[in-house]
C-alpha cells in the first residue's frame, strides 16, 4: 500500500481537527506543519492536537520542509483573495491542494478573475486545487446535485441548513454574530464581517451544475434575536441581542424560484437539520435530523477527498469535477 505524504498548512480549529483525523489514518503520513502563529512555531504537531508527540515540528515556512507531500491540506482563511497567494505558492512548487477557503469551492461566477488565474498556475503546474468543506462543498450544493440524480426532470431546488451554533468552536460563533446588539450585527453585516461565507458559492455551483441561467438573485441576511439568556463557552448572549445569522440566497430563472438556500446558525437553534427539497419528477425530499455538525464533517470531507484529487486533471477544481467522495477504511 503506497502512503501518500500529507503536509497540514494552517493549524487552527479546524486544521488541528484535520491532523487528528489524519493521524487514525493508516494510508497516510502527516510529513511536515505549517502555521504562520509563533507561539506554534517549533512545536510538536501531536501535542497542539493533544495527542502523544509526533516528531512532526511545526514550522512557518514551507520551503524550510524536508520532505515533499503528495497533497497540502489547507485551512487557513475564508477570504479567497487572502489565500490566493498561499495557493498560488503551493500549486507553483508542484504541490496539489485541498483548501477549506469557502470562496475557493466555487469561484468562477463571483470571482472569474481570480479563479481563471488560480487554474492556470494550477495547470502550468499539473496540479489540482480543490476547495470543499461541509457548507460549501457538501450540505448546500454537492449533496443535493447528487439526489437530483434519479430525477427526469427538475424544476426548483430547495435547502434548508439549521445549526445550532452553541456546538460550534468559539470563531465561528463570533463570526455568526452571537452576543452583538441588533445595531453592532447590522453594521458588521453591511461591512462583510459577521456572516457565513459560501452561499453564493452553493447557489453558483448548483446553477452551473444544472446549467440553468439566473435572471435574478436575491440575497438577505439578519440577526436572529434572542428570546432568553443563552450561555455558552465562547459567549454570553442576552434577550435582545443577536443569537446568530439568518441568510436566504434565491436564484430566479423564467420568473419563478428555482433555487432557494436558506442557512441558519445562531446559538441555541432548536430543531438543527440538513434539509433538501427537490420539485422533480419523481419528487425528492432528504431530511438530516440533528444536521451535519460542521467541524467533525469538514474535517473529514477534506480528509477523504485526498484519493479523488490524486486521481482528477489538473486545473482549479469544483466538488463537482472529481468523482464522488466518500469514506474508505484507511
Amino acid at each position: 500500500m503506497k502512503i501518500i505524504h500529507i503536509l497540514c498548512y494552517g493549524l487552527g480549529p479546524i486544521g488541528l481537527g484535520i491532523a487528528r483525523l489524519l493521524s487514525q489514518r493508516s494510508d497516510m503520513q502527516i510529513v511536515g506543519a505549517v502555521d504562520i502563529d509563533p507561539a506554534k512555531k517549533g512545536r510538536d504537531l501531536g501535542e497542539l492536537c493533544g495527542e502523544p508527540a509526533s516528531g512532526v515540528i511545526v514550522s512557518n515556512d514551507v520551503a524550510a520542509l524536508a520532505a515533499r507531500p503528495d497533497v497540502v491540506l489547507h485551512a487557513t482563511s475564508s477570504a479567497l483573495t487572502k489565500v490566493a497567494p498561499q495557493l498560488e505558492s503551493l500549486a507553483s512548487a508542484g504541490f496539489n491542494v485541498i483548501s477549506t477557503c469557502e470562496e475557493l469551492a466555487y469561484p468562477w461566477a463571483p470571482q472569474p478573475d481570480l479563479a481563471a488565474s488560480l487554474d492556470r498556475v494550477a495547470r502550468a503546474n499539473q496540479v489540482t486545487l480543490l476547495g470543499t468543506g461541509v457548507n460549501p462543498g457538501y450540505a448546500m450544493d454537492a449533496l443535493p446535485l447528487f439526489l437530483t440524480a434519479p430525477c427526469a426532470q427538475v424544476r426548483a431546488v430547495r435547502v434548508t441548513r439549521v445549526v445550532d451554533a452553541a456546538q460550534r468552536r468559539g470563531p465561528l460563533q463570533q463570526k455568526v454574530g452571537a452576543g452583538l446588539s441588533v445595531e453592532a450585527f447590522a453594521e458588521r453585516a453591511k461591512e462583510g464581517s459577521v456572516r457565513h461565507v459560501g452561499l453564493h458559492e452553493s447557489l453558483h455551483m448548483l446553477a452551473g451544475s444544472l446549467r440553468w441561467q439566473l435572471d435574478e438573485i436575491d440575497y438577505q441576511i439578519e440577526p436572529v434575536v434572542a428570546q432568553q439568556e443563552i450561555v455558552t463557552p465562547y459567549v454570553q448572549v442576552q434577550p435582545g441581542q443577536a443569537a446568530g445569522v439568518r441568510q436566504v440566497i434565491i436564484g430566479r430563472r423564467g420568473g419563478h424560484e428555482a433555487l432557494r438556500l436558506e442557512l441558519q446558525m445562531y446559538v441555541g437553534a432548536p430543531d438543527p437539520r440538513d434539509e433538501v427539497e427537490i420539485d422533480g419528477d419523481p419528487p425528492i425530499h432528504m431530511r438530516v435530523q440533528g444536521g451535519i455538525h460542521g467541524d467533525i464533517a469538514t474535517a473529514a470531507i477534506v480528509v477523504n477527498a485526498i484519493p479523488t484529487i490524486l486521481r482528477a486533471n489538473p486545473g482549479l477544481a469544483t466538488m463537482m469535477d472529481i468523482g464522488v467522495v466518500h469514506w474508505s477504511n484507511g
